[in-house]
């Protein structure tokens, strides 16, 4: 049905390494892959085989769980997208976390993979989703700096010089070509 790799540190995966709960929902446990050290997996590459075909209208969704936390969804994959790296911004452990018995087995980190429909999910790269919006956040933020060192007071209102967005936009401009990892410093 579907397969994963964790970047350098996994070879693929198939569904084989999931538990199955029913007919829809799949588990990892961390703890069984790579112990407590669970937050050190930041990226999970999810794919379909290509002997499986999803119906146009379902999705392969995947969520993460802390220990004592919430699943917390990372992302999918549909036919039209069978593959996808995502990224896996851990949730911090709860301090709810109960006392288990001595002979029980640990609390630990699980990667949560489940049918669902596509329309029910907010979007397929929930990562991609934030990353945008932060670049959107540090360019509008330069542009605020930029704007505010040529501010003048005008009694209670802040004037600017009028060509102030066309001389921020060339300076901008001027910046990415020059320096190619200027932008990229935008997107962290």
């Amino acid at each position: 049905m579907f397969g994963v790799v964790f970047p350098n540190r996994s070879f693929p995966m198939d569904i084989s390494a999931f538990s199955q709960i029913d007919t829809s929902h799949w588990v990892l446990d961390m703890n069984t892959f790579v112990g407590e050290a669970y937050d050190q997996i930041r990226e999970m590459c999810i794919f379909l085989l290509n002997n499986f075909t999803l119906p146009p209208d379902k999705a392969l969704a995947v969520y993460i769980q802390s220990p004592g936390s919430q699943f917390l969804f990372c992302g999918a994959v549909t036919l039209a997208r069978p593959s996808a790296v995502l990224t896996l911004p851990w949730p911090e452990p709860s301090g709810q976390m109960q006392l288990m018995p001595a002979d029980s087995a640990p609390v630990s980190a699980k990667i949560g993979v489940s049918v669902e429909d596509l329309a029910s999910l907010q979007s397929l790269d929930v990562t991609a989703e934030k990353r945008i919006e932060r670049l959107a956040l540090k360019v509008g933020e330069n542009l605020f700096n930029f704007m505010q060192s040529f501010c003048g007071v005008d009694g209670s209102k802040l004037v600017v010089p009028m060509d102030i967005l066309d001389r921020w936009f060339k300076k901008f401009q001027e910046k990415a070509k020059r320096d190619p990892e200027y932008l990229k410093g935008f997107v962290l």
